[in-house]
């Protein structure tokens, strides 16, 4: 490690790669994998990440937009590339020339696309998305039929794929889970009917792949499992599975100071020492994404023990109460998120705490937070 590194994401690939392995066991071999590598790999690094499942042999990455798509074709990786959030007017031609497949929601999107595709001479292949109740993106379930006999007068777009996406799947209760894949069933029929035959099916997202497996089809597309995590803390109480964190989270002390009862702790006078305290402050705040609303909640390792964050959570630093850490001093390490001997601290306890969920503390984790990576790529 860098000594001018005081806090970093440790990114283990062979981690990664392990959960990979251990998704597709869950799966039948007809079932293909769409890894969803969106947001910058949900904070671990798009490229690193794209590049370790596309050795693994992942069928298809799934990114947000047209520029994280260019990242990944810039990057060397080969492997098809779906936007899953499609694209907006003046990127047709990006699109077709760095080969992404873009997911369709809307018929303005579908002619501006055909439109350049014909205009370069090449047949696109698309991906079409239908809202069956997650009431964000797609063709209303309900408007499915017409808009297949619709796009078959589109000669220059080849409809690749057809998906959906649920709403609750991380739910115990399955009800509408299983309304919205009945639904999706029946789309899929009326596109047979209507003379397409779409390669790829998928709707199954991460709790989806490892809850609700009628949902599987013959793709489907993890995103926070691949990672190490569950979607929520109550979902890995109900259907642990054996993931390995992808990411941890470390710094170190920066100072300590001994402070006497009753001292006031960081912006607002939010915490008061009890007693006589020692206090050490770490190099991370919510512009590293330690979120703010950890403040006096979180907690951290120190020395294998769990310690607990005083005061409020500021834009550079958190102070930690270091009283019963024997022989604490400056420059020890600190966990925020992963293991420190025989202790560990989990991105869902951190949500938990945060009120929030994983993908939102991945995800947060701030250009400013280095990624050291070891394994595949290290």
């Amino acid at each position: 490690m860098d000594v001018k590194v005081r806090t970093y994401a440790e990114i283990d690939l062979d981690a990664l790669h392990e959960n990979y392995l251990y998704l597709l066991s869950k799966l039948s071999s007809s079932v293909g994998v769409l890894a969803v590598i969106k947001a910058d790999a949900y904070g671990h690094g798009a490229l690193p990440v794209g590049r370790c499942l596309e050795r693994a042999g992942v069928k298809m990455l799934g990114v947000a937009n047209v520029s994280e798509g260019i990242e990944l074709r810039e990057g060397g990786i080969k492997a098809p590339v779906v936007l899953l959030g499609g694209s907006f007017p003046g990127e047709e031609r990006e699109v077709i020339e760095y080969r992404l497949t873009p997911v369709l929601y809307h018929r303005e999107m579908a002619e501006g696309l055909a439109q350049e595709a014909r205009r370069l001479g090449v047949r696109l292949p698309v991906h079409i998305k239908v809202d069956t109740g997650m009431g964000r993106l797609g063709i209303p379930w309900q408007e499915a039929s017409s808009f297949f006999e619709w796009i078959k007068g589109l000669p220059s777009l080849k409809v690749e794929g057809l998906m959906s996406h649920f709403s609750s799947a991380d739910e115990e209760d399955k009800a509408f889970s299983q309304e919205q894949l009945s639904r999706f069933q029946g789309v899929v029929e009326e596109a047979e009917r209507r003379g397409l035959s779409p390669a790829f099916l998928h709707i199954a997202n991460s709790a989806a792949l490892l809850t609700f497996p009628p949902s599987h089809f013959n793709m489907v597309r993890p995103g926070i499992i691949l990672y190490g995590a569950h979607p929520t803390l109550s979902f890995k109480g109900s259907f642990p599975q054996p993931l390995r964190p992808v990411m941890s989270l470390k710094s170190r002390i920066a100072a300590i100071k001994p402070h006497p009862p009753s001292s006031p702790i960081s912006y607002g006078r939010t915490y008061h020492t009890r007693k006589e305290s020692l206090i050490a402050t770490v190099p991370i705040g919510y512009a590293d994404g330690y979120p703010r609303r950890l403040s006096n909640k979180g907690k951290v390792l120190v020395r294998g023990r769990r310690v607990q964050v005083v005061g409020v959570v500021t834009m550079d630093w958190i102070m930690v109460d270091v009283s019963e850490v024997p022989g604490v001093r400056i420059g020890d390490e600190v966990v925020l998120i992963g293991k420190q001997g025989r202790e560990e601290i989990s991105v869902e306890e951190v949500a938990c705490w945060a009120d929030t969920i994983p993908y939102e503390i991945l995800c947060g984790v701030g250009k400013r937070v280095p990624r050291v990576y070891k394994g595949a790529e290290g």
